[in-house]
């Protein structure tokens, strides 16, 4: 079986924005950081507490995230994480919680097709679309 997963870059707060996404959509956080890592001793000692993976799972929700990027982190708007469900209160609880220190772009409202739609950048800088078909 084949998955495409979103998996964000962080400059060093990748704990406390994996922390966050976990507080508004639930779920099991794992995270390693370098200072668990094999490579720990090939580090600075102000980088040991950077994650090196985090994944954020639940139900077929999986979002992924880390701290280590070779070059200048760029953050930009060609990508957007989509939350489609069926369930309008879930995604507005999502949409609300997101939104906290981050900015609207779009408001959660219906469409001319019906459905329930909506926009946002999160306090971390990461585009949020969403989408019920209820």
């Amino acid at each position: 079986m084949n998955q495409i997963i979103t998996y964000l870059t962080f400059n060093g707060n990748c704990r406390e924005a994996m922390e966050f996404y976990r507080e508004c959509l639930g779920g099991e956080l794992k995270i390693q950081t370098l200072e668990s890592s094999p490579n720990e001793l090939r580090f600075p000692s102000n980088m040991k507490k950077y994650v090196v993976q985090a994944s954020l799972k639940k139900e077929n929700m999986l979002l992924m995230g880390t701290d280590m990027v070779n070059e200048k982190l760029i953050k930009g708007n060609a990508i957007s994480i989509l939350v489609d469900s069926e369930d309008e209160v879930q995604v507005k609880n999502y949409f609300n919680k997101l939104k906290e220190g981050g900015t609207q772009i779009y408001p959660l409202d219906k469409t001319f097709l019906g459905y329930l739609f909506g926009g946002l950048i999160d306090r971390y800088g990461h585009q949020w679309l969403f989408h019920c078909k209820c």
